[in-house]
């Protein structure tokens, strides 16, 4: 961190005693010298001390947000330009992070995009940061903005088709110089120079210019070693070739100078390919949104960009058209594709006062939305903020790996001049050793071990997003495989979230039918949840007339020429209904804490009807699913012991936790960490936010809260409980795809090196090998697209 002090301004400040809880939250971190928290202009200053480490600002947010009041933090994004290798994005960042004011910084190797939260920090503080440690900033954008995503694609699109036109030609010219290596007539020393000296110094140029911006910052990255392995090739050909004695072919290394630099083009151009691919999700959900809208205004339809839309204007969408933005149907009824943001494939039913979201499908009818969160605040927005964020946020093994990388050029540099002086102390001669210690420069590269957890966790995070799993931070993608609990909240989150008719029991003799039908009657037009419950059940019921609402009991009306009465225990008392017969069940499903209500007809009771929260579906198989895994499940709820207990009988759970309050939630999931196991919980509510936070890892689903959103590390965006199991697995796989990459590029230099300072290694060979490395590195994580959720 800086030695820059942080002031951040602060939401949610009433008076002294609210400054003085931030005060003490912010005062209690590791690395902090003073706090001043200011009342009056809503600010908070932090002055960091001598152990402050660069997680200090996140440490000051996290600790004003969790004491209840919230940070203003703006997000940034910039597209970097002249990254090479894992040493460019460290040293980018630590440039970042040093601007007073900058919070958290993460830039993603694979995309070259740096997100960035700040506290009041200028986009052109941040760029001259960029461009002070020696890189470019291709565009600075929000990635919500329409007009943004075409420029987002392309910046990572432009440079590679340029490195592949270099690769090319330095391949063509490179030809003729190995042909005398396969059989072919040599070529004269001069023609040779020449040929040579264009890849080197023309096609090659971006590597010169690469280590001429590193060594003036006083770093050392790959273009270096490149750079001083061909260069020093050059110059013993052009020595040599100067040296010859008369009538005497010299040997020559112009071939070993330009292959190498050639296979190094075409493998930087291939890892541009492939590190597009890896970035595929990201760019379909930003072509989800459309450049245009048809708004009606003053009784006109008009068209006009997404970004002069106003919260509130009416958006009309045809049949095959895309929803722009996220609102309600104020007119019409259709079909939308909600596929490509939650997974799910079947087309979903909307009418008027459903909620849409901007970028699904409209499939067979015309409708009329209201807008409503616009901008950054959409879905889908905030679906690509997280994508990105993941993919771009380091797993804890990226870091080792990042210190590995940060003294890996230094020490090839000084393992080449140890080769280089062996050789010349065992009597090898100049050009022997001079050979062998540009294999060690060209061998060594530090771009595969980059590249190695970055890439595997842009197409993990992508292909989750497209199973409707949001993965908001590495360290939640890489912790999920290690999962040995789960807790579940039950309400909205294994169940519904809403009543439904759970059972019907007639008297002796009766019709469970007729039961329904008449309750029904009596519930048409009713906004009762319990009545809609009803009405689902059973929706072809007969007329009724003279309905009469009683408060807290039930209702009354008549149907033909019955009167019919519906309603509770307490309603059938005050009436002097007896309700004997049905005592048996009642207590039964009560037990089971079910709302009972009771139908009379002229004074008789015909039947009773049982409310419940129905059960998802798909949670008996997600709840299989997990404990195939080897996975402990637990119910951890606030409802009543006996309702809690049928639900996970019905379910499989194997353990329940009723009748918690919300802080104690957090409790329950310390004591299901004992023993060392990682505890994730799943919730979809406000109560929930606090245990969604305390645990290991949190699920929150999509259908839920945005509070509980906020405060988990994966969003769930079908709310169904088998995507459990598949962020699980999901997480397995991106895990093994870090740790196979990882493995080939570390075993790739462990032995890659010792041969080329063993002279076992041709220069050229070792330009190849280093370019197949990065390339394979991509493309072993590029497999993951291949991954299906319920796999």
């Amino acid at each position: 961190m800086s030695s820059a002090s942080l002031s951040l301004p602060v939401q949610g400040m009433r008076c002294a005693s609210c400054a003085g809880r931030i005060e003490k939250a912010v005062a209690a971190l590791p690395g902090v010298a003073s706090v001043c928290v200011n009342l009056s202009s809503q600010r908070v200053l932090v002055t960091p001390g001598d152990a402050a480490g660069p997680k200090l600002p996140v440490a000051v947010v996290t600790a004003i947000t969790n004491a209840g009041f919230e940070p203003v933090v703006q997000a940034k994004r910039l597209t970097l330009t002249g990254l090479r290798c894992a040493a460019c994005v460290g040293k980018a960042e630590k440039a970042l992070r040093a601007v007073p004011g900058v919070i958290d910084v993460k830039i993603s190797q694979a995309t070259s995009i740096a997100l960035i939260d700040v506290a009041e920090v200028s986009d052109d503080d941040l760029t001259a940061a960029v461009h002070n440690a020696g890189y470019g900033v291709a565009a600075a954008a929000e990635p919500t903005a329409s007009a943004d995503i075409p420029t987002a694609i392309t910046a990572r699109s432009e440079p590679g088709l340029g490195e592949g036109t270099r690769a090319a030609l330095a391949l063509i010219l490179s030809m003729p110089l190995v042909l005398p290596m396969l059989g072919g007539p040599p070529l004269p020393a001069w023609a040779q120079f020449i040929l040579g000296s264009l890849v080197q110094f023309g096609l090659g140029w971006p590597f010169y210019a690469g280590a001429w911006n590193a060594l003036k910052h006083r770093t050392a990255s790959m273009d270096v070693l490149v750079v001083l392995g061909t260069l020093a090739a050059w110059g013993l050909s052009g020595w040599m070739w100067l040296d010859a004695h008369a009538g005497h072919a010299p040997h020559l290394y112009y071939e070993a100078a330009s292959v190498i630099i050639a296979m190094l083009l075409l493998g930087r151009w291939l890892e541009a390919r492939a590190k597009r691919k890896t970035g595929a999700a990201i760019e379909a959900l930003m072509a989800l949104r459309p450049l245009l809208a048809r708004v009606r205004r003053d009784g006109a339809e008009v068209t006009m960009p997404i970004a002069q839309l106003q919260r509130g204007d009416v958006v009309l969408v045809r049949p095959g058209e895309q929803v722009p933005v996220d609102g309600e149907i104020l007119d019409g009824t259709t079909h939308l594709d909600e596929s490509m943001l939650t997974g799910e494939s079947l087309p979903v039913a909307k009418g008027p006062g459903a909620a849409v979201t901007g970028g699904s499908l409209n499939l067979d009818g015309f409708i009329a939305v209201t807008a409503g969160a616009l901008g950054a605040d959409s879905t889908l927005s905030r679906i690509i903020r997280l994508v990105e964020q993941a993919s771009a946020g380091k797993a804890p093994v990226q870091r080792m790996v990042d210190k590995v990388s940060a003294i890996f050029v230094p020490v090839i540099l000084a393992l080449a001049l140890l080769t280089l002086a062996g050789w010349l102390l065992a009597g090898a001669g100049v050009e022997t050793a001079l050979i062998n210690a540009v294999a060690v420069l060209v061998i060594a590269c530090p771009c595969a071990l980059g590249l190695a957890t970055p890439t595997a966790l842009m197409v993990g995070t992508g292909v989750a997003a497209r199973a409707g799993i949001l993965i908001r931070d590495a360290e939640a993608l890489e912790r999920a495989r290690d999962i040995g609990v789960v807790a579940f909240d039950k309400t909205g989150t294994l169940t519904e979230g809403k009543p439904a008719v759970v059972a019907v029991q007639p008297v002796a003799g009766g019709d469970r039918i007729q039961v329904l039908r008449l309750a029904a009657a009596l519930q048409v037009g009713s906004q009762h949840p319990l009545a809609a419950a009803v009405c689902d059940a059973m929706p072809a019921v007969p007329a009724a007339h003279a309905i009469r609402a009683l408060p807290g009991l039930g209702v009354e009306g008549q149907v033909a020429e019955q009167h019919l009465l519906l309603g509770n225990a307490r309603l059938m008392a005050e009436r002097g209904i007896d309700i004997r017969d049905l005592a048996p069940v009642a207590r039964g499903l009560t037990a089971q804490g079910r709302t009972l209500s009771y139908l009379v007809a002229d004074g008789m009771l015909l039947g009773l009807i049982a409310f419940g929260d129905r059960i998802k579906q798909t949670g008996p198989a997600a709840i299989v699913r997990l404990k195939a895994l080897g996975i402990r499940t637990v119910m951890v709820t606030g409802d009543n012991a006996g309702a809690a207990a049928a639900t996970a009988a019905s379910l499989g759970v194997e353990e329940v936790l009723a009748e918690l309050l919300p802080q104690d939630k957090g409790d329950a999931l310390a004591d299901l960490r004992k023993g060392g196991r990682v505890v994730a919980m799943v919730g979809d509510g406000i109560n929930d936010a606090p245990a969604l936070a305390a645990a290991d890892i949190g699920f929150a689903m999509g259908t839920g809260t945005d509070v509980a959103m906020r405060a988990a590390g994966i969003t769930l965006m079908r709310g169904d409980p088998a995507l459990v199991a598949d962020a699980i697995a999901i997480s397995g796989r991106t895990v093994a795809k870090i740790r196979q990459n990882l493995f080939w590029a570390f075993i790739y230099n462990i032995i890659g090196v010792p041969l080329a300072m063993a002279g076992l290694l041709n220069p050229m060979l070792a330009g190849a090998a280093m370019a197949a490395s990065s390339v394979c590195v991509v493309a072993n994580a590029l497999l993951l697209r291949r991954w299906r959720p319920g796999v």
